[in-house]
């Protein structure tokens, strides 16, 4: 694909290993880069630098911060009763853009998965608890991946919480908006019928 541009060639390489970015759009990328002007380049690079370089975690719920403790744990606005628990990032994103939660977060880096090698130790499971004996939480949300991992970590946390005066819950899980009954799982089918809702 690159005869004589070496340059290119590199950056295209770099560039193609975000998730996402295939070689094509790699090259289209590199090649606005080239044509911007100069001052451009530079800043993106200098942003990229300092996001790599700056960026911190919550000290409090791990979420990502520009200091020791995040927006949304230092904002006194928010239910510092409750605590809503995630799988990562982008899943605060996700429930923040709705704009119905007024918590708090934790975010676990992931769920135990034996098969990946992810045990409880290497979330943050330990702070979670910690955080719920220390603090007045009121209520424990979970907010993880359907999935037997998810359920898996939602079920490990609630044993380690056991002897917490905590409300612990899970999001509701039901047929999506839109979603055609006939191509929904039995599972999701079922736990939509067991946590259905009043209509009036």
């Amino acid at each position: 694909m690159f005869s004589h541009a070496k340059l290119i060639e590199d950056a295209v390489n770099e560039i193609s290993k975000l998730p996402g970015i295939g070689k094509k759009t790699a090259f289209r990328l590199a090649l606005f880069l080239l044509k911007e002007k100069k001052e451009y380049t530079e800043k993106l690079a200098a942003v990229l630098c300092k996001l790599r370089l700056e960026t911190q975690y919550c000290k409090q719920c791990h979420n990502v911060a520009d200091s020791a403790t995040c927006r949304i744990c230092a904002n006194p606005q928010r239910d510092q009763a409750t605590i809503c628990v995630v799988e990562n990032i982008q899943d605060v994103l996700a429930i923040e853009n709705t704009t119905q939660y007024k918590g708090l977060y934790h975010v676990l880096g992931g769920v135990i998965s034996p098969i990946e090698g992810i045990g409880p130790d290497q979330l943050q499971i330990t702070s979670l608890v910690s955080r719920v004996k220390a603090e007045n939480t009121q209520e424990v949300i979970f907010a993880l991946s359907t999935t037997i991992e998810g359920d898996t970590t939602a079920f490990y946390i609630t044993k380690k919480l056991k002897d917490c005066s905590v409300k612990i819950s899970t999001i509701a899980r039901g047929v999506a908006v839109g979603g055609e009954l006939e191509y929904t799982d039995e599972v999701t089918l079922g736990r939509s019928i067991i946590g259905r809702v009043s209509y009036q």
